[in-house]
């Protein structure tokens, strides 16, 4: 079905650069980066894997959205890239999506790619469907000589906020009272950041926001008008043979130049009782969801409460794996994990409602998923955060912050929070 070929790579970081650029000729990209070189990540199985040019694609609102991407998946047999939005939760419970949405995205989207580049180390493996194989060496050779012109935005982005601090710190309290009133545990409550009327060059803002991140889930998505910019650190679900992976991160401390006030900024982290006490309630979250497809007694925790640094910020991650009989379709591990208890809460369907009736933007792709199936059923997908997300038909810019609400949760200091994340976004489009 594919001609694989490899090629050996002298110059990876040059060769990045001009692999993405040259991608943006094609309608739909997938370019997913592990920033490898800053992150020592146990279960990134690629530095980099790019995917370009749908020969078959799926786009549907959530409606059998799990269902007809299984019968996609099963049949095609083939990688496979694109998303699945926040707002698939409609199609697993009795929820819906009523808040303002300014980037109408699709609610799913993949595509079969006609051509799939997977970087390790210096080796790239390049896998064309037979179709176009006889434009692999033309393709190589064009992406070696390609010139990257990078253009500046000379506009400025006048950037505002669709919850305002007074109201944030309101609707906060209202989610504090839920929790005093034990109708949850936890929630993520997020707020949007927006732009309308501007124009951007995508590349060019992803490049820069992933070098100032170095996230190890980083994505460049584009399909046709429809962009994603992502930085995130986090992922959601891998499945590499009958191994399941997740890895939700709940805390979140600011970085220092200093040495020293970054030392205690990292410890203060570890030992916040307020931070442990979110990422092991989401821990316990993700190992009822995992038990749904898992073998039994396979459910571990292999990571508690693990502080890892990353460029901008210290996160507190946690590593929770399980087992699955190999005739477990990679779907259904999906559909019984979905929408990710990270960036929903404890317990999960009430969490849901709540946001839905707090926050006053649609979430959309913000704190879905991005990645892919391999022909091998095997997936990997992570949280979309720290994220950019644009369409350039209505011009219409917007990236989200949200923090985890819990009963000792202080309002002032969840909106300092979700500061210190949109930090990156606003640099970036400063």
């Amino acid at each position: 079905m594919r001609t694989n070929i490899c090629k050996t790579i002298s110059d990876i970081k040059s060769f990045k650069t001009k692999l993405l650029h040259w991608s943006n000729q094609f309608r739909e990209i997938v370019y997913l980066d592990s920033n490898s070189e800053t992150n020592n990540q146990k279960y990134s199985q690629y530095d980099l894997v790019l995917a370009i040019d749908a020969f078959t694609s799926i786009k549907t609102d959530y409606t059998n959205s799990f269902q007809s991407l299984h019968q996609y998946q099963s049949q095609t047999k083939d990688w496979l890239f694109g998303y699945l939005s926040y707002d698939l939760k409609n199609d697993l419970e009795e929820l819906n999506s009523n808040n303002f949405d300014g980037l109408d995205f699709p609610d799913v989207f993949f595509f079969q790619p006609k051509k799939v580049f997977l970087l390790r180390g210096n080796l790239l493996e390049i896998q064309y469907l037979k179709m176009c194989d006889d434009e692999i060496e033309n393709d190589f050779a064009e992406i070696l000589n390609y010139k990257v012109q990078k253009k500046i935005n000379s506009n400025s982005i006048k950037i505002e906020q669709r919850i305002s601090k007074a109201n944030y710190l309101k609707k906060t309290t209202q989610m504090l009272n839920h929790i005093h009133r034990g109708d949850i545990y936890e929630a993520n409550f997020c707020m949007e950041f927006f732009a309308e009327n501007v124009a951007i060059n995508p590349t060019f803002i992803f490049e820069k926001l992933n070098e100032i991140s170095f996230a190890p889930n980083s994505v460049y998505f584009k399909n046709q008008t429809h962009f994603l910019l992502c930085a995130s650190p986090e992922r959601y679900l891998k499945k590499q043979d009958n191994q399941i992976i997740s890895q939700p991160i709940k805390g979140t401390a600011i970085r220092f130049e200093d040495l020293k006030l970054d030392e205690e900024s990292k410890f203060e982290l570890s030992n916040n009782q307020k931070e442990r006490s979110e990422n092991i309630m989401i821990v316990d979250l993700v190992r009822n969801d995992l038990s749904k497809t898992a073998i039994k007694g396979s459910v571990k925790v292999e990571e508690l409460c693990k502080i890892y640094t990353f460029k901008q910020v210290h996160q507190m991650i946690s590593t929770v794996v399980s087992q699955t009989d190999i005739t477990t379709a990679p779907l259904e591990i999906l559909q019984t994990t979905f929408p990710m208890g990270s960036m929903t809460g404890a317990p999960k369907i009430a969490a849901m409602k709540i946001i839905e009736n707090l926050e006053e933007t649609k979430r959309g792709l913000y704190s879905g998923a991005v990645g892919y199936f391999d022909p091998n059923s095997n997936f990997d997908f992570n949280v979309v955060i720290r994220s950019i997300l644009y369409n350039s038909d209505n011009q219409y810019l917007s990236f989200s912050v949200g923090s985890a609400i819990t009963s000792n949760a202080t309002p002032e200091k969840e909106y300092e929070e979700c500061l210190i994340k949109a930090k990156a976004m606003f640099q970036v489009l400063s």
